[in-house]
């Protein structure tokens, strides 16, 4: 497939003065100095495209590396069109199964029609098959989808080349790792659940496992994609520090399961790669108090503020001087109007 036309169109709407001016707007944010209520840029002006770009579904792209690249350069494409505040950036999307494909876990890929990314089945004979990973120690990082994620990155890298203003403004961003917990749940199933209770020393081994597969990963793929500066794009936020962890699982965990079995793993991803960012879906009121205390992180991308106490959300988010990126808008417009002070440091779209 020839991407030119695509990459030659993007070369010629993005206007560098415009994108300045928002990377100027988001570092401003970042430093604490916007002065409004709800932090929500936008571009100067619209560039709509010539071309009509192609809406590519997502199990066509995770089998073509032209199809994958073609998916990302159109979201780029549509913010420019919308003159929306998202940086620009792309990313190798293999969704969050990356890491569990390593360990050889079989993937299962959704229905064409569901349009949505794989996941993974957990590891076959329970117990045993855990004790199987953990003797084999860190896996082949080519297995699985990491083949792919590496070849990927190094494709974006030759199709930017030609294009100065791509290669200054879109960003390579890291892939889904996920965090170490949420990889260790896809890993043992529901199961983990009575496995943190009844084999404690086990999942600890388990988690130390993923997060020094994390780590072996991020350095190679940081071998491939330099990060520079000190803030990264990330879901088209901006954010100071490197990575992006998740950390769904906790909303089913305790707060002190959350201390035991999550923050000293994310902490030491933090430490190593100079700390960043956290999403959680769903509720996450109850270790939020927690979460906070994480060195090197800088905000939370959350979903689903309906299922959050969101008092004691911003309460232990920006009263800290940590942002939240992406929060639903309804959310900070119903703080707003109860009174409640964001500090400036609340992002919707």
């Amino acid at each position: 497939m020839d991407l030119r036309p695509y990459l030659d169109d993007l070369e010629q709407r993005i206007d560098n003065a415009a994108e300045e001016a928002l990377l100027t707007s988001w570092r401003d944010f970042l430093a604490g100095r916007f002065t409004g209520d709800i932090f929500s840029p936008r571009r100067s002006k619209q560039a709509p495209s010539a071309l009509a770009w192609p809406k590519v579904p997502v199990n066509t792209a995770l089998e073509d590396y032209d199809q994958m690249a073609l998916q990302q350069f159109g979201g780029c494409s549509a913010a420019l069109a919308a003159g929306n505040g998202s940086m620009l950036n792309i990313r190798c999307n293999y969704g969050s199964s990356i890491l569990p494909s390593l360990f050889d876990a079989e993937i299962f890929l959704m229905d064409f029609e569901h349009d949505t990314l794989p996941t993974t089945k957990p590891i076959p004979d329970g117990l045993d098959g855990i004790k199987k990973m953990l003797d084999a120690d860190i896996p082949d990082l080519n297995r699985g989808f990491g083949e792919h994620v590496f070849a990927m990155a190094q494709y974006f890298q030759e199709l930017l080349a030609p294009y100065p203003k791509l290669r200054q403004h879109i960003a390579i961003y890291h892939p889904d790792l996920q965090g170490p917990m949420d990889v260790c749940e896809v890993l043992c199933g529901s199961d983990i659940f009575l496995y943190l209770v009844d084999e404690a020393d086990l999942m600890h081994a388990l988690l130390t496992l993923v997060t020094d597969t994390y780590a072996a990963f991020m350095h190679r793929w940081l071998s491939i994609i330099p990060h520079t500066g000190v803030e990264s794009k990330h879901w088209g936020f901006l954010h100071r520090g490197v990575i992006m962890l998740r950390d769904d699982s906790a909303m089913n965990l305790s707060p002190d399961m959350f201390m035991e079995f999550i923050f000293p793993y994310n902490q030491r991803l933090f430490d190593i790669f100079g700390g960043g960012g956290d999403h959680f879906c769903g509720r996450g009121d109850h270790f939020i108090p927690y979460l906070k205390d994480l060195k090197g992180l800088d905000g939370i991308a959350m979903s689903q503020p309906e299922c959050n106490d969101m008092e004691k959300i911003f309460a232990n988010t920006v009263d800290c001087g940590l942002k939240l990126f992406g929060l639903r808008r309804d959310a900070a417009e119903n703080a707003l109007r109860a009174g409640r002070s964001l500090h400036g440091l609340v992002h919707c779209w």
